[in-house]
């Protein structure tokens, strides 16, 4: 079904760095401090077992203007990168829309809230604020599954529609699901100077190059033709844009064996197709965030980096290229941070209930699907009290103003863990639902599980393994691409994800209880793979698996065990 032409391929070779010009600097084009105020974002701060937290995305419009979506305080703010020194405009969004991903395209905002919603200015309900319009925003639509265009865009970031959980869930097709070969991937795309235009990436040569053909969806017309080869293998490759010069936009990943040194980066072309050069995205050293690149219609490309003490919106650099052949994006690194590691000695034998892949990811859709109605007593006082650290209520956000209603899955709470069956034990009995208070000492009168809590439940811990302690009991996967359902994306300290597959555009599958990329619960997720292991992920196998023929404890997992006792792997500090 696809047209072999003349394709043109590119090739950073390192010798070339000094021939085809150096990469111009990255620069800060505007900076949010964190906080609730105007002209701040929300930030959630990093702790153990919590990864630093803040907007998840970052669009543009047709006009140049930026969007940064800042979910912690229920609003996008919107600004013009080239007048940096100008108050940004507030758009506020409904109470009732909880969005972990942000598109805007032909001045439409798009937000996806587990399914793509379409938002306005609500009529006469515009304010000036301090500097900047205060716009409520309200919902026209919601966009359905036919809408391949606003669909595809949020593909790109893996904000997608999930696959069946009856395909993970059967042990019979559960192997077949994990795909290692790149299949061949359409995508549609609202460009700013073409119109809608659909993308076919087109396996070629392995896993390591992609044909991709640009062609009108009103005539299909064949406006452009480009070739994308890497030094290792090709993660994720989604089109971007087509920008007002008439430009291309690729992002994609290049994954060694290894998974050190992953890179992510924006390839632009010109018009006939030929290479210009590329952007390299400063992915180190941050957290994960959902939309972390856009292209303006001028052909800008801006990275979304949260730090500490706020987020700043980057405008990258931009390394001119030569006739190249293979990517090879070997620039120097600033090294990830190491993980602050507790000076605790692990024991590496912890009681399991006999356990298997298969169970595992049972254990986990058990946790992401759970029905539960939340009532009052689970709800607690509103408005919220406020967490000491950091301006955000304890309740996490998806149970916000569901009090009385059927809500899905375990909430996240900070320091919690225990069995499903203990969960809903504490919750029939009035306990309160979840805690994103990540600087205080951990809460016994709360009920559900943190990142490490979910996992460790998931493999058939009897005891709390921290993050920094899985280690102890999980050996790395070398290879990221050799990661099984039941595996885990850990990063010491911060993070852990349960890995459930690669998608068929090869991105990773997880299972998470998260404050951030779940709105505070446990929830699946699809993340391009090279983001994360550029931000300190490492791929683990946990050793008591009984179908990886390694030796499990006979120690019982009890599962009515109530947390009370608290019995963690690595106490929290």
């Amino acid at each position: 079904m696809f047209r072999r032409s003349s394709w043109i391929w590119l090739s950073i070779v390192g010798a070339a760095f000094a021939a085809t010009g150096a990469k111009a600097d990255d620069a800060v084009v505007r900076s949010f401090a964190g906080g609730s105020a105007a002209s701040m974002v929300g930030i959630v701060p990093a702790g153990q077992d919590v990864e630093l937290g803040g907007p998840q995305a970052l669009s543009a419009d047709g006009q140049g203007n930026l969007f940064v979506l800042d979910q912690v305080n229920g609003r996008i703010l919107q600004f013009d990168p080239k007048q940096p020194n100008t108050a940004p405009d507030i758009l506020k969004m409904p109470g009732d829309v909880q969005p972990t991903d942000l598109v805007v395209r032909n001045d439409d905002i798009m937000v996806w809230d587990g399914g793509v919603r379409m938002l306005k200015a609500a009529p006469g309900q515009s304010t000036r604020g301090v500097g900047g319009d205060v716009i409520q925003l309200e919902e026209v639509s919601s966009r359905g599954t036919d809408d391949q265009v606003a669909v595809s865009a949020f593909a790109q970031m893996g904000s997608q529609a999930l696959s069946s959980p009856t395909d993970l869930l059967d042990q019979n097709s559960r192997a077949a699901i994990v795909r290692t070969t790149r299949q061949p991937d359409r995508q549609y795309i609202a460009s700013r100077s073409k119109g809608s235009v659909i993308a076919d990436i087109i396996p070629d040569k392995g896993n390591a190059s992609v044909r991709v053909e640009i062609q009108t969806m009103v005539s299909n017309e064949t406006i452009g033709q480009l070739g994308l080869r890497v030094r290792n293998q090709l993660g994720t490759v989604e089109f971007l844009e087509i920008d007002n010069s008439d430009r291309f936009y690729l992002l994609a990943e290049d994954i060694p064996p290894s998974g050190k040194n992953a890179a992510t980066f924006v390839a632009r072309y010109a018009a006939n197709g030929r290479l210009e050069g590329i952007y390299e995205l400063p992915l180190e050293n941050t957290p994960v965030t959902r939309r972390f690149v856009t292209v303006s219609g001028d052909g800008d490309v801006y990275f979304l980096r949260t730090k500490p003490e706020g987020v700043e919106v980057v405008g990258v650099g931009f390394r001119p290229m030569g006739k190249v052949s293979v990517i090879d994006v070997r620039p120097s690194r600033t090294p990830a941070a190491p993980a602050a590691q507790p000076d605790i000695k692990f024991n590496a034998t912890a009681a399991v209930r006999p356990s298997n892949r298969q169970q595992a990811i049972e254990t986990a859709f058990a946790f992401e699907g759970v029905q539960w109605k939340l009532t009052q007593a689970n709800y607690g006082s509103d408005p919220d009290s406020q967490c000491s650290g950091f301006s955000r209520i304890r309740r996490p956000w998806y149970l916000q103003g569901k009090v009385n209603q059927e809500v899905r899955g375990v909430p996240y709470c900070w320091g919690c863990h225990g069995s499903l069956a203990n969960f809903r034990q504490r919750i029939e009995s009035g306990t309160l639902a979840g805690n994103v208070c990540t600087r205080n000492e951990p809460r016994p009168d709360v009920a559900g599980v943190d990142c490490s809590a979910f996992v460790s439940a998931a493999w058939g811990l009897s005891v709390h393994y921290t993050t920094a302690a899985i280690p102890a009991i999980a050996a790395p996967v070398t290879n990221p691409w050799d990661l099984k359902p039941g595996d885990a994306l850990n990063k010491p300290g911060s993070h852990v994800m349960l890995f459930l597959r690669f998608t068929p555009d090869r991105k990773a599958e997880v299972m998470e209880s998260s404050t951030g990329g779940c709105n505070g619960r446990v929830c699946r997720n699809v993340y391009p793979l090279a983001s994360l292991l550029a931000r300190g992920y490492v791929p683990v196998r946990f050793r008591a698996f009984a179908d990886d023929q390694t030796t499990v404890s006979a120690n019982a997992y009890q599962e009515s065990e109530a947390p009370a006792g608290r019995k963690t792997a690595n106490k929290r500090r």
